[in-house]
């Protein structure tokens, strides 16, 4: 169940929506203006929001850049192409007309939330890691370092499995749908670019080869 933010100013579409998402097993929160949406997200996250851009007070288009790490649908009359672009370039998740099918709205909210789920589960923590794997990046101490696909497949096996010696054979294994290049010679220069990167902001040495075996993380 997801909880889902409405902001549109016609109380018929808004209860319409709204009726929809609860049979699919969704909470809802109403706003009717941008100002009243803001103040809903001040102190609320909800999973997604639906923004309709022609409302009283701040309009979508102010509100839009002012929602983080929120996927956001505008549902709107606007129709016009340059509209679309500008606002899907400008951070929103997807765009639908109306008027609209409720069927073709639930079916891309249930888009969005799989792949913030997705999103979620590829992101790991562990120590003084923050792994997410949809930036291709780690954070240690606040510093972001970025990977390459195949540093990132390799630390999150290893994330995943913490002062775990994992086989060289088993990551291989493990990386190849994501990284199908890698090969045994090549794995030891990848571990050994990620060790390179992740010393340099904190002088740790996160990851240690086991002889005879593969490498292990140190939580």
């Amino acid at each position: 169940m997801a909880k889902i933010l409405i902001t549109d100013d016609d109380v018929n579409i808004s209860d319409m929506i709204s009726e929809a998402l609860m049979n699919e097993g969704h909470s809802v929160i109403k706003a009717y203006s941008g100002t009243e949406a803001l103040m809903v997200l001040s102190h609320s996250k909800p999973d997604l929001v639906l923004l309709d851009l022609m409302l009283p007070g701040l309009t979508g288009e102010e509100i839009l850049p002012k929602i983080k790490d929120i996927p956001v649908i505008i549902v709107s009359a606007k129709a016009d192409i340059s509209d679309k672009v500008g606002l899907l370039m400008g951070g929103a998740a997807d765009y639908i007309t109306k008027p609209f099918n409720i069927s073709e709205l639930i079916a891309r909210v249930a888009v969005q939330l799989r792949q913030k789920e997705r999103s979620i589960s590829d992101s790991i923590t562990c120590g003084e890691l923050s792994l997410c794997c949809d930036r291709l990046s780690v954070t240690v101490n606040d510093s972001e370092i970025q990977l390459t696909r195949t540093e990132c497949a390799i630390l999150k096996l290893l994330m995943q499995n913490p002062d775990v010696p994992v086989g060289k054979t088993t990551i291989l294994d493990k990386i190849s749908y994501d990284t199908p290049d890698c090969t045994e010679r090549s794995l030891k220069q990848h571990i050994s670019n990620i060790r390179h990167k992740l010393s340099a902001v904190n002088g740790r040495d996160h990851i240690e080869a086991v002889y005879g075996i593969g490498f292990r993380f140190k939580s």
